[in-house]
Formats: structure tokens, sequence, C-alpha cells
């Protein structure tokens, strides 16, 4: 059996500490350029080693032994990662790595040419993304062996020139095997359709991509051609007195009507009502607030879908509705507030919104709207429907609550705990073995921020 101790891994880790303490001073300019290529290379390759163990972690079924939904929130635990980078190691692996059947026979790999390229350390993961994204786009009518010349050619174009260079090639590429679009079919469109909403940056604003399939398109154009007219939708003119003079002086590009128009499109389906009901609240913008940003008018609010809104914002969005008052105690706890059944109220989920903000699993970033609501001691177990003894927990983590030694366990923080009425965590034995409660910090990242600096304090 080999030791992590004695064997390569270990071997590498006391290589690269001997690199970081050599003196590269002495050198001359060809000899730091030739360190640069090495290095490189040697990442490259440690990109296909980093594969090849999360193909073993996969099969060894080890992220749900270590309670975790998936491989990618396993290494976001494991590694620390972010959920973007664990998401693409996990693509990454799919593509290049050799998995295994259920008797233990290699399947082959999808990308072969592209896996060879990086164990051999001739293509950067970058490259061996941009490949992926090409072929992901060859129709599904292409006949297999063509299929394979056409990522043999990429990866030997990525040998010689950049990510970037890929990128070209592969579009002249797809052009060639498809030049008049007969062999893309609806497999290929259903394939491709997409819309994602990135995170939102510091000025809140978020950036959206994706690929929308021929029906959608026509909906969208249809809406497009009335709500993002010139004139319409301005929020600069909002009720204009003659359209045709708001037409003439709205200065707005097409992008700008076309964001506006999409806006109002989403507060005419919301208005509507006929979205019914989601988790036990009617489908709606659920957005909280303090009491002091509430009178100031100012300051970021947060929504149940884990967004940001500028306050303004948000109360103009809150013009036309019932505006709810949810209070808490010093310990930002929320007064009692209970049921006598076994489902929670939509009232109760308003009011856990503002204390649990999402998931309470630890480093779980779900928002509350794909939460259910969970009682740590079990209604079963004559557990009371009551605010004090429910929870926030996303499906996924909700599945991992169980009565088994493989199961975790949760339970509320007491009076003498550092954040009284929380939810904490039990982990089974298997991963912790002195099961040692653990908290949710990711929706109250201030928490973190506190502790940091008692650290700092604490310092000499």
């Amino acid at each position: 059996m080999h030791s992590i101790t004695e064997g390569p891994v270990a071997a590498l880790a006391a290589a690269v500490s001997a690199v970081l303490d050599d003196d590269f001073t002495p050198l001359c300019d060809d000899d730091i350029a030739e360190a640069m290529r090495i290095v490189e290379r040697v990442n490259r390759r440690l990109a296909a080693v980093s594969t090849r163990l999360i193909v073993q972690a996969t099969e060894r079924a080890m992220p749900r032994r270590a309670g975790c939904t998936s491989t990618a929130s396993y290494l976001q635990d494991v590694l620390r990662l972010s959920r973007s980078d664990a998401t693409g190691r996990v693509t990454a692996a799919k593509k290049l790595g050799t998995w295994h059947d259920v008797g233990g026979h290699p399947i082959p790999v999808d990308l072969p040419a592209t896996s060879t390229a990086q164990q051999s350390g001739d293509i950067s993961p970058e490259h061996a993304r941009k490949i992926a994204a090409v072929m992901h786009d060859v129709p599904a009518g292409i006949p297999r062996a063509l299929r394979d010349d056409a990522e043999k050619i990429l990866a030997e174009c990525a040998k010689e020139g950049t990510p970037e260079d890929v990128q070209k090639a592969g579009e002249r590429l797809l052009t060639y095997l498809d030049p008049d679009g007969k062999l893309t079919d609806d497999r290929d469109r259903a394939r491709r359709r997409a819309f994602r909403i990135g995170p939102q940056g510091p000025d809140l604003m978020s950036p959206v991509s994706g690929c929308i399939d021929p029906t959608a398109r026509a909906l969208l154009d249809a809406l497009l051609a009335k709500q993002a007219k010139p004139g319409m939708n301005n929020p600069d003119d909002p009720n204009p007195a003659d359209p045709a003079d708001a037409a003439t002086k709205d200065v707005r590009t097409a992008a700008q009507r076309n964001h506006d128009a999409l806006k109002r499109i989403c507060e005419i389906a919301l208005e509507s009502g006929e979205s019914g009901t989601h988790r036990g609240l009617p489908v709606t913008a659920i957005i909280t607030m303090t009491l002091e940003q509430l009178e100031e008018a100012a300051g970021v609010a947060t929504t149940a879908t884990g967004g940001r809104i500028p306050v303004p914002d948000a109360l103009k969005m809150a013009e036309k509705t019932r505006p709810w008052l949810a209070i808490f105690d010093h310990a930002g706890r929320p007064l009692h507030l209970g049921r006598t059944s076994r489902l929670a109220s939509g009232e109760q989920r308003l009011v856990l919104i503002p204390f649990d903000r999402g998931c309470t699993k630890p480093r779980c970033d779900k928002p509350p709207s794909l939460c259910a609501v969970h009682h740590p001691e079990e209604w079963a177990d004559d557990g009371k429907t009551d605010i004090e003894n429910e929870t926030f927990v996303c499906d996924g983590c909700h599945a991992l609550i169980t009565k088994t030694e493989t199961g975790w366990k949760t339970i509320k923080a007491g009076n003498d705990h550092e954040f009284p009425g929380r939810t904490l965590w039990i982990a089974p034995k298997h991963i912790d073995p002195e099961q040692k409660p653990r908290i949710n910090h990711c929706h109250h990242p201030e928490e973190l921020l506190d502790q940091a600096n008692e650290s700092a304090d604490d310092d000499p």
C-alpha cells in the first residue's frame, strides 16, 4: 500500500519547497525564461494529475461519504475552491479523465487527443476548455470518425498556439464541418440552449449570457417589438404625455431599451399572479432591509434569491406591495411565531429569510428561495412547528439529515452560544470523529470579518 507521506506526491511537495527556497537572482535571462517554461509545463501536467484524483474521488463515492451533494461541492469543501473553479475542474475531468464502468473496465476518454496533450504538458487547462467548447458545438449528425479527427486537429493547434488561436481555428472548423447548417438539428439546439445570470459585481450589476432556441427567440422578439420600442419603459420618462414626443427624446441604446423592456416584462409576469406559489409563498420578489435602512432610504437590501438591491430601488418596487415587519431580539433571533401543523406557514418562511438568509449547512450558499423549512427537533419526535424550531435547508443538504450513523444532525444553538438561535450541524463520526457542531457563516460574512478582527487584535 502506498503512503502519501513517502510516495511521489510527497516528493513533489518537497521539490516545490526546494524551488521556492532557491535564489533565482544569479540566473541569466535565458535561464529565467527556460525556468518559466519548465514550471509552466509542470503546472499543465499537474492539472492532468488533478483530473485523475477527481476521477478517483468520484468513483470511490468520497463526496457522498463526506456528506457532500456533488463532486464539485466536495472540492469546494476539501480544497476551499470557488464554485466556478470546482465545477470547471469536474467538467474537465469528465472530458479528459479515464472513467470506469460498473465492472471496472475503462471507458474511452471523451477527448483523448486533448487529454494526452495535457498529460504531456503541451497544452494548458485553458487550451483544453477551448477545445471542449468547440467540440460541444459539433453537430450531432457529424460521423464519429470525423468528429475524432476534428478533436485531433484542435489538439495539434493548441500545441502551437494560444487558447485564442484554438477558438478561432475551432470556429473555422465548425464552418467546414457544416457549411450550410443542414447537419444541425433539434438535438444540437436542445444541447446548446442556455441562459446564465452571472454573480453580481461590486456595482450590483449582473452579466448575462446564453443561447436561446428559435421558439424562445420568436416569443421574445414579439414582446420586445412593443416593450423595447423608443419611448417605452424609459426610466428617465416613465409617464410620457405624448408617446411620439417621448420616442423622439429617447436617447437610450437598443441594448438599454431591451434591458428596460425585459424588466417590465418580468414585472408584468409577477403582477399577473399567474406564476402561483413557490415553497408556500406567492412568486414575487422578497426583499429584506433593516428599519434603519428603511428610514434613511439608503444602503443595500437583500433578496430571498440571494441577490442585492439598492434600498431606493427596493422601496420603489415596494410602492404597490404590503410590507412586513419582523421583530428580532438583541441576538438577532426572531420572536415566537408558531402554528399547530407540520408544514411551516408562509409567514414563518418570511421571518426565516432575514434570520437564516439561506441554507444553514456549513459552506452551503443556497439562498432562501431554494430552501425547505426543516425541524431540527423532528415533527415525528413531537417537535413543534414554531419559529424557534425551524431552519432553512436546501433540498440537497436536507437529504443528508438522517437518523443513521452516516447522517448529519441539526440542533439549535442555546442562549450561551456565540450565535444563539442559529442552527448547528453535527457531522457523522466518519467525517468528524469529534462531532463538533458547525455553523454556516456563508450568508453572514460580517461574522467572519468580526472573527478576523478579533484574531488580529489578539496578535502581539
